[in-house]
């Protein structure tokens, strides 16, 4: 074949590239044109809604969809919103939910948030995006006008005559008459008595306070929104310090995601949500690039962001990437990745089982589906059964539909062990819905509980991030069939190179280390099979900086398959040592443990190395 006609054919094939290209070219909307317009500080819930249905009407298979919003304020009220009933994962299960943007049944639909700062009004699910195919969120904030959480400052701490207290200036109050503290917004109210205390300067939590009692009782005003509470004392709150009141509710997250396929989330900011900042259910592949849930920047006068979790991935499977994401001020993770057990109820017969969602916030979803692989387990001891087993059928047996189910009737292509049933205490676990995880260049700071939670039996990478005080252990591996029935176990973990400062300032729910090896186990004794790892070296440690005021790094129980190594423990003395756990690694029930090539360090100079296998 000659030069010349080489070239020939490959300018058609450019061109016939070209054509698709274009034919298959982005469809661009604006929502200017659907009357959409930033700065009006109206509704925008209804209008948004009516152009999300006539872009998803006109849109053919295929067609990519690009619809952008101008730069500026919109605002969205509850009135005119979307009401859709969904059942989310860990959240309260109440319905209707007021949706601002409800993005259903969508496939490569992009929303261009170009700066935009969506507001939202009362109580409001800010975004959904369900059933839906290659689509992706990016370049716009999230925050509430009128947050659900109640801030205040200590003004005046007397070990005498009590403390005085002054609401922010935005915190809709007034004082009941037998002096309770009273928040209330468009369609809430309650009375306070309880939150989370942060430094004034730093916005660290306060140190030893964890879960804050605030008995606010016969308070009276003293001064213009200054209010006096004679028996509240404590000595652990200087004047300057910010409380944030709460009642923790969690109705709906910022974010939510469910049964979609490849999604986007970029250059997203959540300031505030009256749940978790983003609940990701029955999701296959999922990208976090620059999701925060944060403060507006160094001069927001808040100290808190969401209610809850700042992310959130419940039954997700395929790969779950968050990367240089921002998560401060949260009440309470920033990551947990888990899968849910089923109890099992009754045992119908050798091939079918009724298993029930058992936590109160954790009902109402698919659990899964026919194909799927399930795993039982021991829920007194945690010891996972031998033998897999599939999902022939899955049913409802409370509702006539699996939407909004807690019961399900399940038949397995293979017999159920013959120990399984209802007299006994077992889960279900579903192995499909099992994500692997990368999470990295990650900062975590100033929240409550803990920093990270992974229960998955997938690969899991955490590398390059920094906790910094997170409060609570930074780095959570749990398990649970008993109280949150979180499921399952790690198998294939690596924890590198990543800075902790000063964990562990207060007590929270297994809070027993840095790093907190901690499935829930009612029968440890009667425990023959351990829980976590399974092969040697399936829990990695290594290459990370431990800069902490006490003692614990590291604890782990039902354990097969440990390294921790090549890892550097910097002693300071930020904070007086307080944790009931003084052993620097303490194990139970572990199983090929390795500890070696450690750095001590105190004042700069080295003090001590370690090296233990066992």
């Amino acid at each position: 074949m000659n030069t010349t006609k080489s070239l020939s054919i490959l300018l058609a094939v450019a061109a016939h590239v070209l054509a698709i290209t274009a034919t298959a070219a982005d469809k661009v909307y604006h929502a200017a044109d659907f009357g959409i317009v930033p700065g009006t500080g109206k509704s925008q819930s209804a209008l948004m809604q009516k152009a999300i249905e006539s872009i998803r009407l006109q849109s053919k298979g295929g067609d990519k969809i690009v619809f952008h919003l101008a730069e500026g304020r919109y605002d969205f009220y509850p009135d005119d919103a979307a009401q859709r009933e969904y059942y989310i994962s860990n959240h309260d299960q109440s319905n209707p939910k007021s949706v601002g943007i409800a993005l259903e049944d969508m496939t490569r639909f992009t929303l261009e948030g170009n700066g935009a700062q969506l507001v939202f009004h009362g109580r409001m699910l800010p975004i959904s995006l369900v059933r839906s195919s290659r689509c992706r969120i990016q370049n716009l904030s999230v925050d509430f006008e009128n947050p659900h959480i109640a801030q205040i400052t200590i003004v005046g701490n007397d070990p005498e005559e009590g403390i005085t207290f002054q609401p922010a200036s935005w915190v809709k109050h007034r004082i009941t008459e037998d002096g309770r503290f009273l928040a209330y917004g468009i369609g809430w109210e309650w009375t306070l008595g309880w939150g989370i205390a942060f430094e004034g300067n730093s916005r660290h939590i306060v140190y030893s306070t964890s879960d804050l009692s605030c008995p606010i009782v016969n308070a009276r005003q003293v001064e213009e929104n200054r209010y006096l509470v004679p028996g509240w004392k404590d000595s652990r709150l200087p004047v300057g310090t910010v409380i944030a009141l709460r009642n923790g509710q969690r109705p709906a997250p910022g974010l939510f995601l469910s049964h979609n396929t490849d999604t986007e989330v970029r250059n997203v900011k959540v300031h505030y949500c009256e749940g978790m900042g983003l609940l990701a259910q029955l999701c296959e592949n999922i990208t976090l690039d620059g999701f925060s849930t944060c403060l507006k920047g160094e001069d927001d006068p808040r100290y808190f962001t969401t209610q809850a979790d700042a992310t959130h991935f419940s039954g997700c499977k395929g790969k779950i990437v968050s990367v240089n994401g921002l998560y401060e001020g949260m009440m309470d993770d920033a990551i947990n990745v888990h899968g849910t057990y089923l109890k099992v109820m009754k045992r119908i017969d050798d091939y079918t089982l009724e298993g029930r969602y058992m936590h109160g916030q954790a009902w109402g979803f698919d659990w899964g589906f026919a194909g799927d692989k399930v795993q039982f387990i021991r829920s007194k001891t945690m010891e996972i059964l031998d033998g897999e087993n599939k999902v022939a059928s899955i049913e409802p047996a409370d509702k006539p539909t699996m939407h909004g189910a807690r019961l399900f009737r399940i038949r397995f292509q293979k017999p159920v062990p013959t120990e399984v049933s209802c007299q006994g205490s077992y889960g279900i676990e579903n192995l499909t819905w099992t994500p692997e995880v990368y999470f990295a260049h990650n900062t975590i700071r100033n929240n409550r509980a803990r920093g990270a939670l992974f229960s998955t039996p997938q690969k899991v990478v955490v590398e390059k991030n920094l906790f910094d005080h997170t409060s609570g252990c930074a780095i959570l591996l749990c398990g649970d069939c008993n109280g949150w029935y979180e499921s399952g176990a790690v198998r294939n973990l690596m924890i590198r190179k990543n800075t902790f400062i000063n964990a562990l300032t207060n007590m929270f729910q297994f809070t027993n280390a840095v790093i907190s090896i901690y499935p829930e186990i009612p029968n440890l004794d009667g425990q023959k099979k351990l829980f976590h790892g399974g092969k040697k070296t399936a829990i990695r440690i290594e290459n990370n900086v431990f800069e902490t005021f006490d003692a614990p790094i590291l604890y782990a129980k039902s354990v097969d398959g440990l390294l921790f190594k090549n890892n550097e423990i910097v002693r300071n003395t930020d904070y007086k040592p307080f944790h009931w756990n003084k052993d620097q690694f303490l194990l139970q029930r572990v199983n090929n443990v390795e500890i070696e090539d450690l750095l001590f360090y105190r004042g700069g100079n080295i003090i001590r190395e370690v090296k233990l296998n066992k």
